[in-house]
């Protein structure tokens, strides 16, 4: 469950399970809380599953079995991919370098069995896991003015100087440890990470001292998300090729020998995959799932949509083929052919970009 379900239902907050943890769905007014998160700063908790690895050998073990090189150098971090055999993501995951030991960040639902699967496959390794989600409190802090927050609140150090990078220093009297993120938003971002213990005492901090932030749940994070032109684990990137998705970030094509790597690299060096995510206008808003044509032909599928509350009209994620006929789109809702257009991502141009923005190349 959330860290602070007290905390959360004092300012109104709702529920909901994501990966099988309990986390807030929103605090009322997510429409007004989005547009005040991309005018100013919002703040949520993340409901992250989190690996602690140990052990002389903890870079290489991760770093040989993930799609991304992972940093050598304490306070340095990298977005990474598990694949399967046939290239298809498992999961994704950030891996930061915390000295003695990494820090993996996980969709919640992978990390016990993650850690397990990790711990049954080493042999001689100096290497160890563990799970430990109910240790730690990750806050996300997001928008324009969301590097001005961090430093009205953050002692003992200075604002971390590149992406997936992190200083350590004081929120209050608490320790916390805070990474520039990959504004996945469309924001300036950042991540705050403390001890469990701590965890009230640094969200209150977040949302009441210094610059004000307003708190917001994961309603409002699929929202801000889906303007941005981000694919989520849930929705998108699970199961799917990432060269598909355009999710070149997650990837290292000079590093080899990790599981789904000869798959990744044969669709690299074809020039381009069988399908891409793209953004679709849309007159009425569909479900997941909802079959997108081309003229007669079946083309793809919306992953995700939703109302845009800066563009006040609904729009959509899709994963289309590559190679389609050039005529009209369609999706179909309720059985009835409904005009889409393809648009250019990210819907939305805000502070930053998302690292994760689908590109091809």
């Amino acid at each position: 469950m959330t860290v602070l379900e007290s905390v959360h239902e004092a300012h109104g907050a709702t529920f909901r399970e994501v990966g099988g943890r309990r986390v807030v769905d929103n605090y009322g007014r997510p429409e007004r809380t989005h547009r005040a998160v991309r005018n100013v700063v919002g703040a949520m908790e993340y409901g992250y599953g989190v690996i602690v690895v140990t052990g002389e050998d903890r870079v290489d073990y991760i770093d040989n079995a993930a799609s991304n090189r992972v940093p050598d150098d304490d306070g340095a971090g990298c977005y990474a991919l598990l694949l399967d055999p046939d290239g298809r993501v498992d999961t994704d995951m950030y891996v930061y370098n915390a000295g003695e030991r990494l820090l993996v960040f996980t969709p919640p639902q992978k990390a016990e069995d993650l850690a397990a699967e990790w711990a049954d496959k080493t042999f001689i390794q100096d290497v160890e896991f563990e799970e430990a989600t109910d240790d730690f409190a990750v806050f996300g802090v997001h928008g324009p003015k969301a590097t001005e927050k961090i430093a009205s609140v953050l002692h003992q150090t200075g604002t971390p100087p590149a992406p997936l990078t992190f200083e350590r220093g004081e929120l209050g009297d608490a320790g916390v440890s805070v990474i520039r993120t990959d504004n996945l938003a469309g924001e300036e971002s950042y991540d705050v990470v403390c001890s469990a213990d701590d965890a009230e005492a640094v969200f209150d901090t977040l949302v009441n001292r210094g610059l004000n932030a307003v708190p917001f749940g994961y309603r409002t994070w699929e929202t801000l998300t889906l303007e941005a032109g981000t694919p989520l684990f849930d929705t998108e990137i699970e199961g799917a090729l990432p060269n598909d998705l355009g999710l070149r970030n997650a990837l290292d094509f000079e590093k080899g020998c990790y599981v789904g790597q000869e798959v990744v690299s044969r669709i690299e060096n074809r020039g381009h995959p069988t399908q891409r995510l793209v953004g679709l206008a849309v007159e009425e808003c569909p479900e997941s799932g909802a079959a997108v044509f081309a003229g007669d032909e079946h083309v793809g599928d919306v992953t995700r949509a939703g109302q845009s509350p800066m563009r006040e009209a609904p729009i959509a994620l899709a994963n289309l083929s590559w190679e389609r006929p050039e005529d009209a789109l369609t999706i179909r809702i309720d059985g009835e052919p409904v005009s889409a257009q393809q648009v250019d991502l990210p819907f939305i141009d805000g502070s930053a970009q998302s690292a994760r923005l689908p590109t091809y190349e």
